[in-house]
């Protein structure tokens, strides 16, 4: 073999490795491989209460573990359905080594809202879930707040779904 020849080999073989290597990669987005917030402090007492968003989602987490909520959107790939649920639960504050998650349990839905209006293009969304559960990161903000969130649609973009605590309740 020629040295033109084998070098093209050699280049078409190296090409190849890196266009394998780039489709492995490519749907690996920032919450595929996100291991928490690394916040190992907050405390049971601290989470109960009004949470909120600037959606208009409300959640109430009661110092039993009963939870209740209003309009909250569904997790990842949930949330591109667009239904809003509504109805009571319970709540549960876990930590592993990535740090703290509030685990929340529909239990009873009540209600379902949308979050936008479908228009004549879209195709029909399936049927809302009558139980649902959500997994909330915990982290602080620079403040020392607490805020909770998840993500949300496609795992490559990393959209967060941010819960604030309403200290006026």
């Amino acid at each position: 073999m020629a040295t033109g020849s084998r070098q093209r080999v050699w280049a078409a073989a190296l090409a190849g490795g890196v266009v394998v290597s780039a489709a492995l990669t490519a749907c690996a987005g920032p919450c595929q491989y996100y291991e928490g917030t690394g916040v190992h402090d907050a405390t049971a007492a601290e989470v109960a209460g009004v949470w909120e968003n600037v959606e208009g989602t409300r959640v109430v987490l009661r110092e039993d573990a009963t939870a209740l909520f209003e309009k909250l959107d569904g997790q990842d790939f949930d949330f591109e359905d667009r239904w809003r649920l509504s109805g009571t639960g319970t709540w549960q504050l876990t930590d592993d080594d990535g740090g703290q998650i509030v685990r929340l349990a529909l239990t009873a839905r009540t209600e379902v809202a949308s979050r936008s209006p479908a228009t004549a293009t879209d195709t029909a969304s399936p049927e809302p879930p009558s139980t649902y559960s959500w997994s909330f990161y915990v982290d602080r903000d620079q403040h020392d707040e607490l805020k909770l969130f998840f993500f949300y649609g496609d795992p490559d973009v990393g959209n967060t779904y941010v819960m604030t605590h309403d200290t006026g309740s």
